[in-house]
């Protein structure tokens, strides 16, 4: 093979290979190229603003009150005027036969004579227009539908207390994961020096392998546990964006950190026996009294005459020539007024009043059911509010004892005056207070929330 072959031959090959890798390059070039996700560090405020804007529940309590809006405008508009239009067009293929006594015509008593009246198209164009001069009803549907409005904000309101409440836990949740997963990474790694200390000493004989083995499988134990927890804390990530409304496949970074909660027990409110008014709960009950009250109020309204005005201009057209038929006109016009008087209705409206002032007595007894019951709840939340941090400050008491206590026992294991079970058992310990310690976190935390919430505190 000459020179210039062997070069040929080199060419065609890096030619392949370029064929063969540019769009391996390419395609690198544009997967470098594409935008990274954005990612949300959020503090427990952003994440609850966050909800309040894209929380499915939120936002249709949000257009609900839209829609009470337009209730109040559409019951508005119905003692405005009203005005419509008509038009109408007739071919009589075969014109209406009237019969008329013959004696008009000269005829016998008893004959008829048949004629038609009429012309073959008509057509008709006109305008009518009514208002509403009184109606008690309608007076007091302009209250109702702006108490309606009224209940959709309430409605609205109560939907972003429940958003801010399941957010807030669920954020909470999220941290004490996170705190879970630094004592399991302390623990593994003062275990894990253990256990290398533990095979060292078994390597020159001063420790038996059992020892080793018992170690060790508190050791795998522990590791097993602190996988668990990372995967619980993937979930309840996900659990928090459901909560904010956000995609569960979205990057959030949490920015409060749980020293920067405050557990101190709030006492302004636990003197004050009102403050089940700031309850939106009682707010909304109260709304539904004042609706069962307009509702009375609409009854008895029943009982009272209404006025209107009517009007009307027509205008006829008739022709036998469809041509013509626009060509002349037969206008026609009216006002008049129409009084409608309630007079006898066997009952019916009496009865309907009576059922009403009934609904009217539920809902006092409601509101006063209501009214104790968040008093109790309120109290209920306070003793279990402290009774969580007196557990909290319990837990971490007993924290430290653990740790004291596998300190003591390694250092009677080294010194040959204690056993490794000794040592393993303050280990399980351990473990098991700081366990405690966070559940007794988690339960402090999410108290304080339901503490504020009953006093009505979260808006």
């Amino acid at each position: 093979m000459n020179n210039h072959n062997s070069i040929y031959i080199m060419k065609n090959i890096l030619l392949i290979m370029l064929l063969l890798v540019g769009p391996v390059i390419a395609g690198y070039g544009q997967q470098a190229a594409q935008p990274k996700a954005e990612v949300y560090n959020y503090s427990l405020k952003d994440c609850i603003n966050y909800a309040y804007a894209h929380q499915d529940t939120v936002l249709n309590a949000q257009l609900d009150t839209k829609s009470a809006e337009y209730k109040v405008k559409e019951t508005t508009a119905t003692g405005l005027p009203q005005i419509s239009g008509s038009a109408n067009f007739t071919d009589y293929l075969k014109i209406p036969t009237t019969l008329i006594p013959g004696q008009f015509f000269g005829q016998p008593a008893g004959t008829f004579v048949p004629v038609q009246f009429g012309v073959k198209y008509q057509s008709n164009l006109g305008l009518s227009l009514s208002q509403l001069l009184f109606d008690a009803s309608y007076l007091v549907g302009l209250k109702a539908s702006r108490t309606y409005k009224e209940l959709s904000q309430r409605n609205y309101t109560r939907s972003k207390i429940d958003a801010n409440v399941n957010v807030t836990k669920a954020y909470y949740q999220v941290l004490v994961s996170n705190e879970q997963v630094k004592l399991l990474d302390a623990d593994l790694v003062q275990l894990k020096q253990q256990v290398d200390q533990t095979a060292a000493q078994n390597k020159q004989g001063f420790v038996e392998k059992i020892d080793v083995q018992r170690i060790q499988v508190q050791y795998n134990n522990l590791v097993t546990m602190r996988e668990n927890t990372l995967r619980l804390l993937a979930l309840n990530y996900q659990l928090l964006k459901f909560q904010m409304g956000m995609p569960v496949d979205a990057e959030l970074v949490l920015t409060d950190k749980l020293e920067d909660v405050s557990m101190a027990d709030p006492q302004e409110n636990n003197s004050d026996t009102t403050f089940y008014h700031n309850r939106i709960e009682y707010n909304l009950l109260e709304t539904q009294e004042k609706l069962n009250e307009l509702d009375v109020a609409n009854k008895k309204a029943h009982f009272y005459p209404t006025l209107s005005l009517n009007a009307n201009y027509n205008s006829s057209y008739q022709n036998n020539n469809f041509g013509n038929l626009y060509s002349s006109n037969f206008p026609s016009s009216y006002v008049g007024l129409t009084l409608n008087v309630p007079i006898f209705s066997s009952g019916l409206r009496i009865n309907q009043l009576r059922e009403s002032k009934i609904e009217v007595l539920k809902s006092q007894n409601d509101l006063a059911n209501i009214k104790n019951g968040i008093l109790l709840q309120a109290n209920a939340s306070h003793i279990t509010y402290i009774n969580s941090l007196k557990s909290l400050d319990n837990q971490k008491e007993n924290q430290k004892l653990a740790q004291e206590v596998l300190r003591v026992s390694k250092i009677k294991y080294q010194q040959g005056v204690g056993s490794s079970i000794e040592v393993t058992q303050a280990q399980t310990d351990l473990e098991s207070a700081d366990n405690q310690y966070i559940q007794a976190l988690y339960n402090a935390l999410i108290s304080k929330v339901d503490l504020d919430k009953a006093y009505g505190r979260i808006q």
